[in-house]
């Protein structure tokens, strides 16, 4: 069977490379005879592994030496709380709402402290990105929280927050790695790693060490970043075949040149897609364009059965999961690192060809 072109939101397409090598090592990595899967995490090979990860990791996105990188576990959603608890000292903190995940995180952090809205474009369904300046965000606030790109309403920062002196901490979940990022803008970068990085399992965090040691004793201790960082990310098990998957891509990436030209070609895959979006009138696409996502590409038809016939008719010419999330409905394609620009090629022809086929 040949591979499908994968519009999955997440878990999503890895790169062809990454999965043959992994194919390639799985029942014997290197010389240790056995597969990553089953070696022990204090074992010279898996710490060799995820040595290297970290050091690519680094070099990728050029991470200063004063940020601890963190590999953990239980998904970005479990970050929603280990915020507050690790950053809160004055009880504050201030959030942005531009989707499901920001607003998700903000009532997470109501738990442990005041969580105020400092903008929000809920009254728009999230259709754009709010525009903040310094002045919205409260003096005391002991972070800014933010999701840089909104996975289900197909949005994405153009800017990045001025905070001044407040950390802030961004949710890069779905776009992380797709571009540089200058991590000197942010206290804490967090990531979970299904989207871009590697399969579901895995969480990166990227953390400002200045921001370390002030948890919340009540803090349950795989919460708790000082103590990860002081661990090397082995307070426990981690996730090791993630770890060793993440490894593999950001070797990847190295490879063809790095987040410079990861961006030329998303740039140029999104390019495609919202040129045709933007010149014919059977499709809508309901994002403001200058907070258009790169990774996230959402569109209707404006009739909810012709959304669901598009779905099913792509799926079977080999397009699959392009179905949008059952809180938008209507069609989302999620073309991230590893979707090729024949995938998108292949998406927009079958859109016009649909259109042709199905008239409203």
């Amino acid at each position: 069977m040949n591979r499908v072109y994968n519009f999955s939101a997440g878990p999503s397409m890895l790169p062809l490379p990454v999965l043959e090598k992994a194919a390639a090592e799985l029942v014997n990595y290197g010389e240790a005879g056995m597969s990553v899967m089953e070696m022990s995490h204090r074992s010279p090979d898996f710490e060799a592994i995820i040595q290297k990860a970290e050091e690519n990791l680094r070099k990728l996105m050029a991470i200063p030496d004063n940020y601890k990188v963190l590999f953990l576990q239980g998904g970005a959603s479990t970050q929603f709380a280990a915020v507050p608890l690790n950053l809160m000292k004055t009880g504050k903190a201030d959030y942005i709402l531009s989707g499901q995940f920001s607003t998700k995180a903000y009532k997470e952090g109501q738990k442990y402290g005041d969580c105020a809205v400092a903008a929000s474009s809920k009254d728009a369904n999230f259709a754009f990105v709010p525009e903040t300046t310094r002045e919205s965000f409260r003096p005391d606030a002991d972070y800014v929280h933010i999701c840089f790109n909104n996975t289900i309403y197909g949005t994405k920062y153009w800017y990045i927050p001025d905070t001044g002196d407040i950390p802030l901490v961004a949710d890069l979940s779905s776009c992380i790695l797709s571009e540089p990022v200058d991590v000197t803008k942010f206290g804490v970068i967090y990531a979970g790693a299904q989207k871009n990085m590697a399969p579901a399992g895995l969480t990166v965090a990227i953390i400002r060490e200045d921001l370390l040691g002030w948890t919340n004793p009540a803090t349950p201790s795989m919460l708790d970043w000082k103590l990860m960082a002081d661990n090397g990310s082995m307070y426990n098990t981690p996730p090791c075949y993630a770890i060793y998957m993440a490894g593999l891509v950001y070797e990847w990436l190295l490879s063809i040149g790095g987040l410079e030209e990861m961006k030329k070609r998303n740039q140029k895959k999104a390019a495609l897609l919202y040129d045709y979006l933007d010149h014919q009138d059977y499709y809508i696409a309901p994002v403001q364009p200058k907070s258009r996502s790169m990774m996230n590409v959402t569109f209707i038809t404006g009739i909810e059965d012709l959304d669901k016939k598009f779905a099913k008719e792509a799926a079977a010419a080999g397009m699959k999961n392009l179905k949008g999330h059952r809180s938008v409905g209507g069609m989302r394609a999620s073309i991230y690192n590893a979707m090729p620009y024949e995938g998108v090629e292949s998406l927009v022809a079958f859109m016009k060809d649909f259109a042709e086929k199905n008239p409203k």
